[in-house]
């Protein structure tokens, strides 16, 4: 498929700027696959699309206050440096973004506010990349406070056009977070409450938590009219036995599998065994799914309303089917539903 293939107008006032008051009352589409048939609900509503048995798998990476602010040494600029991953723990070694990436040169130094966290660059990646060494005199636990301290909750500004707000740090999480090391948080499931989870229980719907701490690479822009010739960022991610062994059972079973949001269905996709059965798997991933794609493990998937052209709305196409993807998409344009991280959710069975 081709790039063009996924433009669309989004008109500016869907994309979510802020949450739905309580996470709860986002709007729900509900897809049906095999009829083609397109439903409205709210998310409180999702549980009657799944029986004792059905199983929900979950993403549990945690999102870090990946943004800061710093200032140039003799100059004093004002750089945001967005932290990507850690490359060496003992060395205090870090991919990051910097902006504005021109002022920044290897050799520079960083002084952050009023602590003692200085940051030097020694290395240029790409052209807003560089990695830089925390000089930090303190234990690993001291550091990792100060970087909390200073840090701000990573919400992506390219779309969310605002500044970050204290809500944010509660609201762009999702309740079962656990693993430290997304910058983004996956958004699909910020909308289950401790109440949806409770009613999930009492049904006998069984939750499965798989990790793939999510990059920026998901928000990264397709520049390449030929899909094939994208390449994806490399995110790190686990599927344990346990995960395993609730998902294998329920398939077995001819249970719904119900992959909550794109970046679980891409962990489950690079776990897949020989038989078609998900096996314990950890590592990196860069794998890009677009249409057409075989879905080895989900039956169904929960997914937000995506940007045009992202490879989040390729990979929905992909499980849905393109064309009816598309025609969902006409329609919540139509009805007005919220679009990107803060938006409602679509629900493909």
């Amino acid at each position: 498929m081709k790039l063009h293939e996924f433009k669309f107008e989004l008109p500016e006032e869907l994309v979510a700027m802020h949450p739905a008051r309580n996470r709860d009352e986002s709007r729900l589409m509900v897809v049906h696959r095999a009829t083609g048939q397109i439903e409205h609900r709210n998310f409180k509503d999702i549980l009657d699309y799944f029986d004792e048995g059905d199983v929900l798998v979950f993403n549990d990476t945690k999102v870090f206050p990946a943004r800061l602010y710093g200032n140039k040494e003799k100059t004093g600029a004002k750089i945001e440096v967005f932290l990507l991953r850690e490359l060496n723990k003992e060395l205090r070694l870090w991919d990051v973004l910097v902006d504005p990436a021109r002022k920044i040169r290897v050799g520079n130094k960083l002084y952050f506010g009023e602590s003692d966290m200085v940051a030097e660059v020694i290395d240029n990646t790409t052209s807003r990349g560089r990695t830089i060494k925390f000089l930090f005199d303190g234990t690993d636990e001291e550091f990792r406070k100060a970087l909390y301290e200073l840090g701000e909750t990573p919400i992506p500004k390219e779309v969310i056009n605002r500044e970050t707000e204290p809500s944010d740090k509660e609201r762009y999480q999702t309740i079962y977070a656990e693993h430290i090391g997304a910058v983004a948080a996956p958004s699909a499931g910020l909308h289950f409450t401790r109440e949806v989870m409770k009613r999930m229980e009492i049904k006998g719907v069984e939750p499965a938590f798989v990790t793939l701490h999510v990059g920026l690479g998901t928000f990264r822009t397709v520049d390449v009219e030929d899909l094939t010739k994208h390449k994806m960022d490399s995110e790190n991610f686990i599927v344990t036995a346990p995960a395993c062994e609730v998902v294998n059972k329920a398939l077995d079973a001819k249970k719904k599998v119900c992959a909550v949001g794109t970046t679980t269905i891409r962990a489950m996709e690079a776990s897949v065994s020989a038989n078609a059965r998900m096996k314990p798997t950890q590592g990196w991933i860069d794998r890009f799914i677009f249409p057409p794609h075989d879905f080895k493990i989900a039956n169904c998937m929960l997914t937000n309303f995506h940007m045009p052209e992202s490879t989040l709305i390729m990979l929905a196409s992909a499980f849905a089917g393109y064309p009816l993807l598309m025609e969902a998409y006409k329609e919540a344009i139509k009805e007005k539903y919220k679009f990107f991280s803060y938006g409602d959710a679509m629900l493909i069975l």
